[in-house]
């Protein structure tokens, strides 16, 4: 947990739980991934942090590949959904220096490697939906979405999503 967070007893608590909510969830938060090419993991302006397309890697640096529904079920792929929303809690924590700055999760757009005629792309992007939901919360967890299929991604990962956030200072 982050000790330098703010000393507004409403946003400190709300921090707290937040980090408390992880650990009850078993989820630490991994370093957050590095770009791979030329961009930054995010940008903030205007109170709202944008955060770069993420995809299903593992702290040790694995990404899952492969198409879904073909080589990848919904669930596994609904589960690399979630890996994928773990990362982006990284690259949050990262750019905010605490989760308690997040005021709402605005927008999530997700991408499906998947086969053409593969029709359960909500359904895998829920995986970072329902993380989102359980450690924010109804309210500041609940967001806009769009949830598309790709007939590639780099690297063949399986999914890719990025985030806009409403930051609260």
């Amino acid at each position: 947990m982050n000790e330098t967070a703010s000393s507004s007893p409403s946003l400190r608590a709300t921090s707290l739980s937040r980090y408390e909510r992880l650990r009850a969830m078993g989820i630490a938060l991994p370093p957050p991934p590095p770009p791979v090419a030329n961009f930054v993991t995010h940008v903030s302006a205007g109170g709202v942090l944008y955060l770069s397309g993420q995809g299903p890697r593992t702290a040790e640096g694995h990404m899952y590949t492969g198409k879904v529904g073909a080589d990848v079920s919904v669930a596994e792929a609904y589960a690399h959904a979630r890996l994928t929303g773990i990362n982006l809690l990284a690259v949050m924590q990262e750019a905010l220096h605490d989760l308690g700055r997040v005021g709402r999760i605005l927008k999530l757009f997700g991408m499906v490697n998947a086969v053409p005629d593969f029709a359960e792309h909500p359904q895998v992007i829920n995986g970072c939906s329902d993380l989102f939901v359980e450690l924010f919360g109804s309210v500041a967890g609940s967001h806009a979405r769009s949830a598309v299929g790709l007939g590639s991604l780099p690297g063949n990962i399986t999914v890719e999503i990025e985030a806009i956030v409403a930051i609260e200072d």
